[in-house]
């Protein structure tokens, strides 16, 4: 239940047999779909087909209501890629939904993309001033552009997608069609995830190892930061001319981002929230008779609570599952009523007894607000909030929506303010000392709690 918004999700596959991959990528997209929510599409085409032939269709909207049987049945390829967005930059209308297909002098390609850039103004110019284009509105649009231009001095595909990428300054998940080619590209510090599986002759590409169950596919390897992999009918071959020493993975895909299921970068999602569950009842500990999560993305981190506590485990709330997508309502009153809309108190659970509601986070303070009102509403005695990431205080320039500092609660109130501004008993955050160990001691991008950047931000 946070108030941050999630990333994007990228899929790929080539199936080396000439199979139809389009069911693949539906199911591979609908187990991202948690990735983004806002617009979803694909495009595939065939590799031993007259190329330029692509088909794709996207459009506004989940995965299973953009595609619907009818369009399924159209299309069909050997190879293709898939996208699901929650917009970063560019609105959210259509014509910016992915995968972008680009025809260009050398030929077409696709490209899909999770991530944000931070130099995006000097890659456009760059464009405008060579003539190459007249307006773009996103940072994926920049990057296509760019292969397709740095494509008709190149020899191959992948030379002119590694000069691209020496370009780039951010954070970055890609993949890429060519002709006969699929291309992953993950940034140099490993802000993006990007890993690969196999299914018999095929070989997949996919934000989350989630992605890869969901089409019956063996989880082969992350795409290391800093690798561009290419699959082609010779097999696979890696480039890592783009590596570098540090690495800074994006605490949130451990906190929040990612799949329960997923594995990234060798850590298991669900091992990672436990323990960061742990991690809170070790420094706030509580005399209390409950511990209880918020649907869905705080309920690990409690049992992690609960369990090293005693504190028994329980459900305080019923989701309601069929509601779909709450668009931002015009008022503070609307918004506040869509909580209600979404969640109810068990009252017989939450009676009498002293509460330990967990989260993931706390952006500007008005969700948490509301669900403690509901729960002593429902008649508990004391609500004690535990938030299983550090406090936001900086804003977030790689693709995930944390707003800016002055609409960061965390940024201008104390947390003993923050607790009486959301009405509970007593509030206790993530210490950040406690991150690495909670993401299996991988190095992290901690920037949204502490301002260290991995990279100059200008």
């Amino acid at each position: 239940m946070a108030e941050i918004k999630e990333e994007c999700g990228v899929f790929g596959i080539y199936d080396m047999d000439g199979n139809n991959v389009v069911p693949s990528i539906y199911y591979g997209l609908t187990s991202l779909q948690h990735r983004g929510q806002e617009s979803c599409g694909l495009a595939v085409s065939n590799t031993e087909g007259e190329w330029g032939n692509i088909q794709f269709h996207k459009n506004l909207g989940l995965v299973s209501e953009v595609f619907k049987e009818d369009t399924i049945k159209k299309m069909q390829g050997d190879i293709g890629i898939g996208h699901v967005r929650y917009s970063t930059t560019g609105a959210s209308v259509a014509e910016n939904a992915q995968p972008l297909v680009l025809s260009y002098i050398k030929g077409t390609l696709a490209l899909a993309h999770n991530g944000n850039l931070i130099n995006t103004p000097q890659l456009k110019w760059e464009l405008i001033q060579s003539g190459a284009i007249f307006h773009t509105t996103t940072d994926s649009e920049v990057i296509a552009f760019h292969i397709a231009r740095a494509r008709v001095h190149s020899k191959t595909v992948e030379e002119a997608i590694l000069k691209t990428a020496k370009k780039l300054k951010g954070a970055y998940g890609l993949v890429i069609m060519s002709p006969r080619k699929l291309i992953g590209v993950r940034d140099p510090y490993g802000l993006k995830p990007l890993c690969l599986g196999k299914r018999g002759n095929s070989y997949i590409l996919a934000s989350e190892s989630c992605a890869l169950t969901a089409v019956g596919a063996e989880f082969i390897r992350d795409i290391e930061p800093g690798e561009i992999i290419t699959i082609s009918k010779d097999g696979l071959r890696s480039d890592k001319s783009l590596a570098k020493k540090t690495h800074a993975h994006c605490v949130f895909e451990y906190i929040y981002f990612a799949r329960l299921d997923s594995v990234m970068d060798g850590v298991k999602v669900y091992d990672a929230r436990i323990r960061g569950g742990k991690s809170l009842a070790k420094s706030y500990p509580v005399e209390a008779d409950l511990v209880t999560g918020v649907p869905e993305s705080g309920i690990p981190a409690a049992k992690g609570y609960s369990e090293e506590s005693g504190i028994p485990f329980g459900f305080a709330f019923y989701k309601n599952s069929y509601i779909g997508r709450t668009f931002i309502k015009p008022t503070q009153q609307e918004r506040e009523s869509s909580v209600h809309l979404k969640l109810s108190v068990l009252e017989s659970a939450v009676k009498g007894k002293r509460i330990v509601l967990v989260d993931d986070s706390i952006v500007r303070g008005t969700t948490i607000g509301n669900l403690i009102h509901m729960l002593k509403d429902a008649g508990a005695k004391e609500v004690h909030v535990r938030i299983s990431s550090p406090p936001f205080k900086y804003p977030c320039y790689f693709g995930t929506d944390v707003p800016t500092g002055e609409q960061l609660i965390a940024t201008s109130h104390s947390e003993e303010e923050i607790c009486r501004m959301i009405g509970a008993d007593s509030l206790g955050y993530m210490e950040i000392d406690y991150l690495e160990g909670m993401a299996g001691h991988l190095p992290l991008c901690k920037a949204c709690f502490n301002g260290e950047y991995p990279m100059k931000i200008e």
